[in-house]
Parts: structure tokens; C-alpha cells; sequence
């Protein structure tokens, strides 16, 4: 079987290769290169560092090594939906676009459609059931990553290999320290490539610029602060917010109007919904369920968390409406709402907030 394992100099995914040899296998490993060096503008990563690694395990474990640039594909991609998604006042998720659209995407139309497989990183792990492959938990409910692979296709997750989802986090960090892998005690990277070392704010501000506008309490529609442009600020945002007295939530926002209204205290009732509703839902292996009426039980997540929370979902036309028995914080608009079997932990597929 030929694997292609994409590796870009992590513990996670140095240690994918040393299980892939384990299993007999003899991979060909890529490094992705999306820093964008000759863009205006310029995303720093640190990839020098990297494929020094990349280039240590490649040749302790005898195989062929490809760096590969998607930095046009990368930006006209993820960069453009992120940059788009918060001009329009909404809370994008690029590390579940990078997965759907460059890892699982562009890479396999350019170099993944000579394997037979894809092997990553991700805690995660594939039940075969039916004949089908279907996106499962992993192992470690904490580092657990199925949520950032909510958008994938039938077909990507059909090729997928997670020779780690069945480890957790510390007995990876072992088995690199025991085989004296570089990146054994490397911290974990935080997030996509050009939300690591550039400053988010500053990186927002390259292309949308500054436009001063009123932060205003909800509850009483007291102007008690200024910001320099909404798309700064998130949904459920505590930090960063300059306003003393808290703590204060970033709670809505009025894009036509430029303002953030905000709640004070950690409990406000407006920080907390019940109903969650999803457009554009798509199933990952395939619908499970068919034309029904009523409710199905579920488990969902809104956002990466070792958390499951218990609800019910209903269908009405193309849009599927989550009811959560409890509340949860922070829903916001352009978040993906990620839904699971109730008994399983089988991903099933997600849908963009509304």
C-alpha cells in the first residue's frame, strides 16, 4: 500500500511515521509549505525549524521526503473565507477550511492521488461499518479532533489513516521520547499556520483597516466604551475588550451599524442559548436517517472541546435545527455546529451556525 503522511514537524505527526514503519509500511512523507513569504503582507512560519525535523525523521526512518508549496491555494482559500467571514460580521474556523480544502483538497489533487492513503496527525480514528468508512472519535477525549474534521467529504475521509487516534496524547510524547524524536517534548502548535506567530489583530487589520465604533451594555443600551471595528471581536470574547469593571462578554454584534454589545458577569442569560440552527448540513459518510419527522437524539459540539453536550436534532426543509438540553455559551454566527451518534461517537457531519 502506498501512504502518503503529511508531517510538518509536530510530535503528532513525527510520530505517525515511526507507527507507520511499526505497521510494515513505507511512507512517502510531505511537508506542506503555506507561509505566505512573498505575499503582501507577509505570514511568518516557522518552517525553517520544521523541515529541519521533517528532514531528521525522513532519513532516520529511510524515506522520501517532498516539501510542497500550496501558498496561492492556501490563501485564495482559507485566508480569503477567514478575511470574508469576519467582514461579514462572522466567526470562521480555519483550521476546519485548511483540513477540508488544502490538506484533504488541493494536496490530494496535486500529489495524494498517487497513494492509496493519506496519513496525518489528527487524534482521531475511522469505524468500518456497512462497508463504509465513517469518522470516529479518538482515544483522547481532550485532544480529540474530530471537530476540526467536520467538513470533510465521504470520499477524504474514505482515503484517511490516524495511526495515533488510538494513543493518547502522553503515550505519543513517550514513544517520541523513547525513539528520540526531535520534537518529543516540542509544545503543540497552536492553531493554523498564520494565526501562530502573527498577531491575529494586526493580521485583521492588514485588510480590513480600523473603524471606530461604540461598545454599548445590552441590558441598559449604555454606550460604556469605543473599539476600533467589530470584526476585532468575537462572539463570547471576554478579553481585549478594554472596559473595566468586569468581566464583560462580547455577546452580539450590529455590523451595519459598527457596534459590539456587550454583558457584563460570567452567568448572564445572554451569553447562553438552547437552539442552534445549521445551514448547508452535510453528512460525512451519509445520512443516517433519512426523511424523518420529530426529533433524533444526538450529541454535538460548537466549537473544539472535550466536551460532548446532549440534545435533539429536527429537520425542516435544508435546515437542521439543533434543541440543546443544556445551555450553551457563545453560539455564534459562522461557527460550525458538529454533530455526533449518541451512542457511538460517530461524527456524523455539520453545518454552519445562522
Amino acid at each position: 500500500m502506498e501512504i502518503a503522511a503529511l508531517v510538518s514537524g509536530g510530535v503528532d505527526s513525527s510520530v505517525v511515521v515511526h507507527r507507520l514503519k511499526e505497521m510494515g509500511y513505507d511512507p512517502t512523507i510531505f511537508y506542506i509549505k503555506i507561509g505566505m513569504e512573498d505575499e503582501e503582507g507577509y505570514i511568518d512560519c516557522p518552517s525553517e525549524e520544521d523541515i529541519e525535523i521533517v528532514t531528521f525523521i525522513a532519513k532516520k526512518y529511510g524515506c522520501r521526503f517532498e516539501i510542497v508549496s500550496l501558498h496561492e491555494e492556501y490563501w485564495n482559500s482559507v485566508v480569503h473565507y477567514t478575511i470574508e467571514s469576519v467582514k461579514r460580521g462572522l466567526t470562521p474556523n480555519p483550521d476546519m477550511m485548511c483540513n477540508k480544502l488544502i490538506k484533504f483538497g488541493t494536496f490530494e489533487q496535486k500529489w495524494g492521488h498517487q497513494f492509496d492513503r493519506i496519513a496525518t496527525g489528527h487524534y482521531a480514528t475511522t469505524t468500518q461499518s456497512e462497508g463504509l468508512t465513517w469518522l470516529s472519535t479518538a482515544k483522547d477525549h481532550v485532544k480529540d479532533q474530530t471537530y476540526f474534521l467536520g467538513q470533510v467529504s465521504y470520499v477524504q475521509v474514505s482515503k484517511l489513516m490516524f495511526p495515533i487516534g488510538d494513543l493518547l496524547k502522553s503515550e505519543v510524547r513517550e514513544i517520541a521520547a523513547e525513539n528520540r524524536l526531535p520534537s518529543a517534548q516540542r509544545k503543540d502548535s497552536q492553531g493554523i499556520c498564520f494565526l501562530g506567530k502573527v498577531n491575529y489583530n494586526r493580521f485583521i487589520e492588514r485588510y480590513l483597516g480600523k473603524k471606530e465604533g461604540l461598545i454599548v451594555e445590552l441590558e441598559t443600551g449604555n454606550i460604556i466604551g469605543r473599539h476600533q471595528g467589530y470584526w476585532f471581536h468575537t462572539i463570547g470574547q471576554r478579553k481585549g475588550l478594554g472596559l473595566s469593571g468586569g468581566p464583560w462578554f462580547v455577546i452580539k454584534k450590529d455590523v451595519n451599524r459598527n457596534i459590539v454589545y456587550v454583558s457584563k458577569g460570567y452567568d448572564t442569560k445572554y451569553q447562553y442559548g438552547n437552539v442552534i440552527n445549521l445551514q448547508g448540513f452535510s453528512f460525512i459518510t451519509k445520512d443516517p436517517w433519512g426523511d424523518f419527522e420529530g426529533e433524533k437524539e444526538i450529541t454535538f459540539k460548537i466549537r473544539h472541546t472535550p466536551e460532548f453536550t446532549r440534545g435533539h436534532i429536527s429537520k425542516k426543509g435544508d435546515l437542521y435545527t439543533i434543541s440543546s438540553e443544556l445551555p450553551v455559551q457563545g453560539i455564534a454566527a459562522g461557527q460550525f455546529g458538529v454533530v455526533y451518534d449518541l451512542e457511538s461517537r460517530i461524527c456524523l457531519g455539520s453545518g454552519m451556525i445562522i
